[in-house]
């Protein structure tokens, strides 16, 4: 039952994280990409903030509160940053490419060091899923390239890939409301530079805009990060990372329904390939099996 339950999650997580595409792309011209950061990030806390108060959960300590402190600063916050500012640089197919690198490095380090393995379906999945997110990125491509958004969209996604890889470990001890509530709260904090840009950008942008961030904290945030978090302390990293490739193609599927952006029949056959390429590392090849979530540290009380 379990396992339905990780496939759910993930799918919800999948189309909140589509949607923040869209509404990142509306609220742009108004909010600068730090500012837009820490204004979902706040609004994140505090939802997740107001549900702890009535769940109350068990907090961890030690190494696992350091593993929950370490990506919550890494991937809730500097990779928002990082993904915000690329697309100030580089078009939305560009950098989704370019981020889409993150599935990979994580299939290849949580083999190495998660002792996940590389099962032939999970790899020839995430290949043929990659080549999905290159047709869409070649059909959606305004021809706008500058090599600060590259880089900026390259360190998005090799802090996606170790912030994954430490909430694998963390969630070992640490449930997922805490992994998702705590992380939230850090990367709310690496984003508090940018609060007097937020409060200057508040106060000139238009209500729909803010709006859009706070749908970008409730949503995308709170609620995504948590269905993330539950299905992957049910899963590998490996093949839960390989579902994010679903994003671009339920994005350009938002796009057409929300803004009447028609995709290219290029666009739809990269969505097919995407949703060809997860199927794929759904299938079970005979190397390996799921691999087991981390063992709890002795000193800590499984949630």
């Amino acid at each position: 039952m379990s396992r339905y339950g990780a496939v759910a999650a993930a799918g919800i997580t999948m189309l909140l994280w589509a949607s923040a595409f869209i509404v990142i792309r509306a609220v742009g011209p108004h909010y600068s990409p730090g500012a837009l950061a820490l204004g979902r990030m706040l609004v994140g806390a505090v939802a997740l903030s107001a549900v702890a108060l009535v769940v109350r959960p068990r907090l961890p300590r030690g190494r696992p509160l350091l593993l929950v402190i370490a990506y919550g600063a890494l991937w809730f916050g500097l990779y928002t940053v990082l993904v915000n500012a690329s697309e100030q640089h580089v078009d939305a197919g560009t950098a989704a490419l370019i981020v889409n690198v993150g599935p990979i490095l994580i299939a290849v380090l949580a083999g190495l060091y998660l002792g996940e393995g590389f099962p032939r379906s999970l790899l020839a999945g995430l290949a043929v899923a990659f080549v999905g997110v290159a047709v869409i990125a070649v059909a959606t491509s305004t021809g706008r390239h500058d090599f600060v958004g590259v880089l900026f969209a390259l360190g998005a996604a090799v802090l996606y890939a170790v912030g994954v890889l430490l909430q694998k470990q963390a969630l070992g001890t640490v449930g997922a409301f805490a992994a998702t509530w705590i992380g939230c709260l850090f990367g709310a904090v690496v984003c508090l530079p940018f609060a007097p840009g937020l409060v200057r950008e508040v106060a000139s942008a238009p209500a729909a805009a803010s709006l859009g961030v706070i749908y970008l904290g409730v949503f995308p945030t709170a609620i995504a990060f948590g269905t993330w978090a539950y299905a992957l302390k049910r899963t590998t990293a490996g093949k839960l990372s390989s579902s994010s490739y679903l994003v671009p193609g339920i994005a350009v599927l938002l796009s057409w329904l929300a803004l009447g952006e028609a995709p290219t029949w290029l666009a739809l056959a990269g969505g097919a390939l995407c949703l060809a390429g997860v199927a794929v590392t759904r299938l079970r090849g005979r190397t390996p099996r799921d691999a087991p979530a981390p063992r709890p540290y002795a000193s800590e009380p499984t949630t």
